[in-house]
């Protein structure tokens, strides 16, 4: 989360924009973005330009060519002419960023970066922007991540677009889930920043193999990393750009980050076309029946939008393919028909992995929803898959379950993690622990019913008191005891 001196700059960051004008927070994210982004472009060459300097050799596939050197980060932060800064900001730099797609003119980038527009006007706030923007740092990781959902979160929107909800710690306990491999094809329906992706990619790249070797460095890895792995949908114009932006920072040459409303269009050519969905979608509770694609109306009927997600993941994922995903806690003991037979598809047409049922301050400060993640595989063949579902009770994630999520001493995640890597439905019976494995039978006879609390069971120690009359003593002893001292005060007031 962000906290501290890094929210002051941002707090101040935002007052600055609203301050000069520009006021809707989805453009002032979005003008963030392209100056970091543009920053982010210098930096990356900055360290290829010392490692060429290092091994004394020219810089290999140079960003910025030689008459392009003026509108590199480095060299514009330092002008003391604020007026020719923007001109070439406005003028040469963004447009720049905005044509970096111009030999693929098919990349999602490419595509999404066409109606961007560069808003800031004023001379001395692109030079107070500059200033507060150096400011903040940027190391490797989800570039923007806390910063975007901490952003995010100033939208009137805020509960309703859902693109900022994810924690990054839960998005990266979900991928090591997973283990995503060097061959798989991840989507996610609602990408929004691409968190998830992200994450993704950030695993696959330190992931080894049995010698110790990098797995992306094997033939071909590389290549299917940089231009089919990564997939994501969403249907907000600046998702995709800010979402297309991030995975490029993120060294992804080639992400396939698509315009789709993902409920309401049929999924010709990307129906079973994904080995991995991640994914925590927006659940905005009931969609109109007439806008619902026919794809997802086949496999339900329903209008709620958390049962019409987990069709769509089952509709988006090869055979074999498995799922991570975040859905609120109805899905898991709804009592309606849909609710029902949804769980009953997943448990038996497909392989219901595992349930891990999470505490409600997670989403906090955004919402204090209930949610829990689903673990599954596609396998698409009546009672071939699940025979027993692998449930954790996860009561702390390492931050206080309050608005503040500080971080704090309890944190269930790693012994999740190795609980889920050692799970063994012969061994983990006992329902007082953490985890453990429910039989299908069991579920099926449960109506399906999927929450933890239907089958973890209480352990209580039993209390001894003492006897009553030994209570009855203390209590005359301490009457005595105030009697003694009420005594002595009396004696002492005279």
């Amino acid at each position: 989360m962000i906290t501290g001196d890094l929210k002051s700059k941002v707090d101040k960051l935002w007052t600055t924009f609203w301050n000069n004008g520009i006021s809707n927070p989805l453009s002032v994210i979005e003008q963030i973005s392209y100056l970091l982004f543009i920053k982010r472009l210098d930096d990356l060459e900055l360290v290829k330009e010392k490692k060429a300097q290092r091994l004394n050799r020219p810089v290999a596939n140079p960003t910025f060519g030689p008459g392009q050197q003026h509108i590199r980060w480095s060299q514009f932060k330092n002008l003391d002419d604020s007026e020719e800064m923007l001109r070439i900001i406005r003028d040469e730099a963004f447009p720049f960023i905005k044509d970096m797609g111009r030999f693929s003119n098919q990349s999602a980038y490419a595509r999404h970066m066409k109606d961007a527009v560069f808003l800031i006007a004023s001379p001395a706030l692109l030079d107070s922007v500059v200033k507060q923007i150096e400011q903040i740092p940027m190391e490797d990781r989800d570039t923007k991540g806390d910063l975007y959902e901490y952003m995010l979160s100033k939208l009137s929107t805020a509960g309703t677009n859902g693109q900022f909800r994810t924690p990054r710690h839960i998005i990266k306990m979900m991928v090591q889930l997973l283990a995503p491999g060097p061959r798989e094809i991840i989507c996610d329906p609602a990408c929004g920043t691409g968190g998830f992706l992200v994450a993704a990619a950030e695993y696959l790249r330190e992931l080894t193999d049995s010698d110790g070797n990098l797995v992306l460095n094997a033939p071909g890895n590389r290549e299917h990393f940089n231009s089919e792995m990564f997939h994501g949908f969403d249907f907000d114009a600046t998702m995709l750009r800010i979402g297309s932006m991030n995975l490029m920072l993120h060294g992804i040459e080639d992400p396939k980050i698509e315009a789709r409303d993902s409920l309401s269009e049929d999924h010709a050519g990307v129906e079973e076309a994904f080995t991995m969905i991640l994914a925590n979608p927006p659940f905005k509770g009931s969609v109109e029946k007439s806008t619902i694609a026919k794809d997802l109306s086949k496999i339900i009927s329903t209008t709620k939008t958390e049962l019409l997600f987990v069709a769509l993941f089952l509709r988006l994922l090869k055979k074999g393919g498995r799922g991570a995903v975040i859905v609120p806690d109805g899905v898991l003991f709804g009592s309606s028909k849909a609710h029902k037979e949804m769980r009953q598809i997943l448990v038996e047409n497909h392989k219901l992995d595992g349930v891990i049922s999470m505490p409600s301050g997670v989403f906090k400060p955004y919402a204090g929803v209930s949610t829990a993640i689903l673990i599954f595989t596609k396998v698409g063949v009546p009672q071939a898959g699940t025979d027993f579902v692998w449930f954790y009770d996860m009561v702390a994630d390492g931050l206080s379950l309050d608005d503040k999520r500080q971080p704090v001493e309890a944190n269930d995640i790693p012994d999740l993690l190795r609980c889920w890597q050692g799970r063994d439905a012969a061994k983990d019976t006992d329902r007082t622990a953490k985890a453990f494995f429910v039989s299908r039978e069991e579920i099926a006879a449960n109506g399906y019913d999927l929450s933890i609390n239907r089958y973890k069971e209480t352990e209580y120690a039993e209390v001894q008191y003492d006897p009553p009359k030994v209570i009855l003593q203390r209590l005359r002893d301490l009457e005595d005891d105030i009697r003694q001292d009420l005594d002595a005060l009396e004696e002492m007031l005279g």
